[in-house]
């Protein structure tokens, strides 16, 4: 054989070991990325809580356990942050129950129509008592969404009356009767909500819920006035900001890709304002609130429509006064009944820097707790073993076992006062297996 032909083959047999190479170097390429992407690395374990020492926060812990154990995603992708909030926001929940409700409206002072929709009770409490949970939702949300119904279901089958307010102007087929629909800490139409419900329900006792921009709602409700915590047990708030000031700059960053979100947000909320133009605007000119419509259809970010639109319904004269003044951070101090904050360690809409401002409020406050998941995304926390989600998800389980708590300890107070022996917990509220 010549030396040209001995190269030849020499170079025939090389060159498919170089491309099974190739394969080798990107099939591991595809694989590190999707480890990366999906974190699948990072451990699973409980939430990291922040609280002081005292005999109710000792026995919350004790007697609701989804605090004090693991919080386990799906394992092939319950672990991304992104995930966890791209279906929440596609699906909101799985096999989505459909409860039947009784929407109610209020008329306001300014014209405007706030409504809400109300779910009794599918047994009695435990407890004998009588309570409602009071709802407010997340931004541009409603009681028809499928996160929410999922959350009333599960609260009506452990014996809760639930109110959910509709945000005003978040429902499609519901016209607006004034031009002013909700904004970022607007608590008219919650307190509406609240003073009907104590009205229609003199005996029952409340448990405030809120999620993301409604958590932000329902704080800064308790905090604006003493009486607003008059019969209320307790107060829970998932996946909040808390400070919308502060929140601005971390929305144009790329970081974790919240410029991105911040972009869809506020395509969303363009839909809903300019399904609302003609009671919101006068027709298409714009002009009760001084605006020209170029700058709604050309707004790429919340900043942009919050500057000119949301912040002139309540005539605030910038933007920065608008964050101020609507964000809870300034209120929640003043909160003094039992307050569970939750948030998650990889929701993208959340900056980290945000989150002192949680965890310093419970190192100061006997009657905060702040929860810190390690996963769940923003409202996702979708439990599961491998690859599909269970219906119910951690944060439905948690907010329902602390209101459990919370009124197993109401109930308690008494026959502890009295030196009674206590009745353990598990005799009033059975073991669920899920």
């Amino acid at each position: 054989m010549s030396t040209h032909e001995s190269d030849v083959h020499t170079l025939s047999q090389e060159l498919p070991a170089m491309f099974d190479g190739m394969k080798l170097a990107a099939v591991a390429t595809v694989l590190y990325v999707i480890v990366r992407c999906l974190n699948l690395k990072s451990p699973t374990a409980p939430p990291d809580l922040t609280y002081q020492d005292t005999p109710l926060n000792r026995f919350l812990l004790k007697s609701c356990p989804q605090l004090t154990k693991e919080y386990i995603p799906p394992l092939l992708w319950g672990k991304s942050g992104h995930l966890q909030t791209a279906l929440y926001g596609k699906l909101g929940r799985v096999s989505s129950p459909n409860p039947s409700g009784i929407r109610k409206y209020l008329p306001m002072h300014d014209g405007a129509t706030a409504t809400f929709d109300l779910f009794e009770p599918l047994k009695d409490h435990p407890t004998g008592e009588d309570i409602t949970m009071v709802i407010c939702p997340g931004i541009g949300n409603h009681s028809e969404k499928h996160y929410v119904r999922t959350f009333v279901d599960y609260a009506q089958k452990d014996g809760y009356r639930c109110a959910v307010l509709n945000h005003l102007g978040a429902l499609p087929n519901i016209e607006l009767t004034s031009p002013r629909m909700f904004t970022y800490g607007c608590t008219w139409e919650f307190a509406a909500m609240v003073g009907y419900i104590k009205r229609a329900y003199p005996d029952t006792q409340l448990i405030v819920v809120g999620f993301s921009l409604g958590g932000n709602i329902v704080c800064k409700f308790l905090g604006e006035n003493r009486t607003n915590q008059e019969r209320v047990l307790c107060c829970v708030s998932v996946c909040q900001g808390y400070s919308a000031l502060r929140a601005q700059e971390t929305f144009l960053q790329w970081d974790q890709f919240r410029r991105f979100y911040n972009f869809l947000m506020a395509d969303n909320m363009k839909k809903i304002i300019l399904s609302h133009r003609h009671s919101l605007f006068g027709g298409s000119s714009l002009k009760k609130i001084d605006m020209e419509p170029s700058r709604l259809y050309t707004a790429t970010s919340l900043m942009q429509i919050d500057d000119n639109i949301m912040r002139k319904f309540h005539g605030h004269s910038s933007l920065k006064e608008y964050y101020e003044k609507e964000s809870c951070v300034h209120y929640i101090h003043n909160v003094n009944v039992p307050l569970l904050l939750v948030n998650s360690g990889d929701d993208p809409l959340v900056h980290d820097s945000l989150l002192t401002i949680p965890r310093t409020l419970a190192a100061k406050k006997s009657n905060v707790v702040f929860a810190l998941t390690l996963h769940g995304g923003h409202l996702g926390f979708f439990e599961g073993a491998v690859l599909f989600p269970q219906p119910l998800t951690w944060m439905d389980k948690v907010i329902v076992g602390y209101a459990n708590a919370m009124c197993q300890w109401e109930k308690q107070k008494p026959m502890c006062q009295s030196g009674e022996i206590t009745v353990p917990i598990t005799s009033l509220f059975p073991v669920r297996l899920l």
